[in-house]
């Protein structure tokens, strides 16, 4: 298939080997291992999909969704754009490569993006939705309601763990939360909860949380200097290199389609077709005061894929309006900034404003001292 059939004002870059197996999907994508949050791919749900030259495809939701956040990507990414305070919040999202369709299916439009965690070799990813509200002005009152219900501390605290996947290197496994954790934590169990995402089972990594709260700080900072837009029912994705020590580029991204050992199975399983990141599993290791973050039916077991990467199951709940959402050969510091990547993303909730977005900033303040605490404590 040609490059001019298969893309549609596609900016993305060369085109890499597409992946073998029966997970093959249009035109050699298949589906994002790693997603921790938003609409997964299975039955009757496409998901987010890779490309195999690495880039990541959002299906383009219905409008007005997906629209606005088509206009939102091409707004912020536009070659003639001049608007400065458009051009600094580039570094604060995925890069945006144009729309892509499938010769089978042209109509079907997805977002191409930059894969923030690409250049990960064990990516332990977290998302968090931020924003006193989960929707937007022109929600109806049921879908307000519908929102609130689902985590009331939401107005109060600002922010919402919606999913997370954790890298433990003594036991190279995966450990999985979903959305049903972050639900279940309150303002005393929150700092707890929070703090899972960066204990590898044996320690709790202090500078990458100082590293995070550098890159939240940007964003906050970006916040207070523009009235252009809010943003509503959008998240935040953190990431950070979980494996430690130098590896060969073909080590150095689990997403890339590259053959090298998956996480071990741990004892604690029996059944050798699942990982080790069961309730119970890896996370038994971890302290008190982080077992206490929250209840433990919030854990969802990772199966194991046949390209290495660990995919956490997660109950089915009903579709959420809201959406989701090249280093070298070495792996990056803890001490160093290429350590971890802070990103927005998701953004069909996004409107014209005339006035500072308090809502979102409300919401990252707290975070930052959520984070702040988890150091302190």
């Amino acid at each position: 298939m040609s490059e001019k059939s298969e893309e549609t004002n596609s900016l993305a870059p060369e085109r890499g080997r597409a992946p073998d197996g029966d997970e093959r999907r249009l035109n050699g994508c298949v589906p994002l291992s790693h997603q921790v949050a938003g609409h997964k791919y299975g039955i009757n749900k496409v998901g987010i999909l890779q490309h195999p030259d690495g880039t990541v495809l959002k299906q383009l939701q219905p409008p007005p969704r997906g629209t606005r956040e088509m206009h939102f990507y091409t707004q912020v990414f536009a070659r003639d754009c001049s608007d400065p305070q458009v051009l600094s919040l580039r570094p604060h999202v995925p890069v945006f490569y144009g729309t892509w369709a499938s010769s089978d299916s042209p109509n079907e439009l997805y977002l191409k993006l930059e894969d923030v965690t690409r250049r990960f070799s064990r990516p332990c990813i977290m998302d968090v939705k931020v924003g006193r509200h989960s929707y937007d002005p022109l929600a109806s009152p049921e879908k307000r309601q519908q929102q609130i219900r689902k985590y009331p501390l939401m107005e109060e605290i600002g922010f919402l763990l919606l999913g997370m996947r954790v890298y433990q290197p003594s036991r190279d496994c995966y450990v999985c939360h979903d959305q049903f954790f972050g639900r279940s934590l309150g303002k005393d169990t929150l700092a707890g909860g929070l703090a899972q995402f960066f204990h590898d089972g044996v320690k709790l990594h202090k500078q990458t949380i100082r590293l995070c709260i550098r890159k939240v700080q940007n964003i906050l900072r970006w916040f207070e200097s523009q009235k252009q837009l809010h943003f509503y029912a959008s998240s935040l994705l953190f990431v950070y290199e979980g494996a430690s020590g130098a590896h060969t580029e073909a080590e150095q991204n689990n997403n890339h389609h590259h053959h090298h050992p998956p996480p071990q199975e741990s004892s604690h399983v029996g059944s050798p077709a699942k990982s080790s990141c069961r309730r119970g599993g890896c996370g038994r290791d971890l302290p008190d005061s982080l077992q206490n973050g929250g209840q433990t039916h919030g854990s969802a077991p990772c199966l194991r894929q046949s390209n290495g990467n660990v995919e956490c199951e997660e109950e089915e709940e009903e579709e959420e309006e809201e959406g989701e959402e090249d280093s070298g050969g070495w792996l990056e510091e803890e001490g160093s900034e290429g350590h971890v990547e802070v990103r927005m993303i998701d953004f069909a909730h996004v409107f014209p404003s005339e006035s500072p977005d308090e809502g979102y900033m409300h919401g990252l303040k707290n975070l930052l001292s959520t984070l702040r605490k988890i150091i302190q404590d």
